[in-house]
């Protein structure tokens, strides 16, 4: 594995499986809390405003080109990607510098921030316990998308 990360991928029939077990966008739609502070007074028919966020919608899991990675690893702790986050990982993007990218490094698997400047390319991990991953000639790098969210579990 390059330089301290690992994904495991997740099974692309759970969406399906989810939409048909809760019905479409049932359980991944849910109440959007404004939290804006009004700066004049408040409005009494704001208590009445429901607005919803369908997270399928919202984080492109719906579309053929956006797929889920679970992180194994702290190499990306520092930029807030920490040991089983969930990363959604969208394929149509075009990786630029200073995306977090998932790439493929001589055939291992890594998620690292994208680092290209005066002709070279570098994988810079976010924890000072991982060197980057600068690539000499010979080697192979394939991104295979660009991490566009993190979802986190929170441990109490």
């Amino acid at each position: 594995m390059a330089a301290g990360a690992a994904l495991q991928w997740l099974e692309p029939a759970s969406l399906q499986q989810l939409r048909a077990l809760f019905g479409p966008g049932a359980a991944l739609c849910m109440p959007l809390l404004d939290s804006r502070t009004p700066a004049g007074f408040p409005s009494p028919a704001a208590d009445f405003q429901h607005e919803r966020v369908d997270l399928l919608e919202h984080l492109a899991l719906d579309r053929p080109y956006t797929f889920m990675a679970r992180v194994r690893g702290v190499s990306m702790s520092g930029r807030g990607i920490d040991d089983g986050d969930l990363i959604v990982v969208n394929r149509q993007l075009t990786p630029s510098h200073g995306h977090i990218v998932v790439a493929l490094v001589d055939n291992e698997l890594t998620v690292k921030t994208l680092q290209r400047q005066s002709g070279s390319t570098r994988l810079v991990a976010a924890h000072p316990d991982y060197p980057d991953i600068v690539l000499s000639e010979g080697q192979t790098l394939e991104v295979w998308g660009v991490v566009t969210a993190t979802i986190k579990k929170m441990d109490y």
